[in-house]
């Protein structure tokens, strides 16, 4: 008899974006990615952070003052590094799991790619004219997108 506590595809695609988030530098707010077939094959991963080549050491993380001195005109996005670090054909017809709702520049590679629906755990910034405008393309553009509701199940890897 098979075992009746595994965890569910949205608890496991969802729990990897979360372990991928793990890997930002970022000090307010790390976001993971995972980008999934129609097969539940796990296509591509990403986090939020430095383009490669730029130092984590050496370029800013703050999010106050002189745009050129903050984290926003640097750090790639979780879903635009998952998209960037796909090395298969189309995307078309996926799925991407993020831990933060996409903002608009991310949706724009998100429509192009073909990717068709997207799960995300947390939308602090709904109100924002970023994530209102990535909706507004989403909703025109037919990509379905549907908060994750956490199962309440608690897990726990030791690494």
């Amino acid at each position: 008899m098979k075992r009746e506590n595994y965890i569910k595809w949205d608890e496991y695609f969802m729990g990897i974006a979360q372990l991928s988030a793990m890997r930002s530098k970022d000090p307010n707010t790390a976001v993971g990615a995972c980008i999934v077939g129609n097969d539940n094959r796990i296509l591509s991963l990403g986090y939020n952070g430095m383009p490669i080549g730029c130092s984590d050491d050496e370029f800013p993380w703050g999010r106050e003052g002189n745009p050129y001195e903050t984290k926003y005109l640097y750090v790639c996005h979780a879903e635009l590094n998952a998209i960037l670090n796909y090395n298969g054909g189309s995307l078309k017809g996926s799925k991407v799991y993020v831990t933060l709702f996409p903002c608009n520049e991310c949706t724009k590679a998100i429509i192009q790619k073909g990717i068709s629906e997207i799960i995300y755990m947390d939308d602090k910034y709904a109100d924002t004219d970023s994530v209102k405008a990535a909706k507004r393309m989403m909703t025109a553009c037919g990509v379905k997108y549907r908060q994750y509701v956490p199962s309440g199940k608690k897990l726990e890897l030791d690494v």
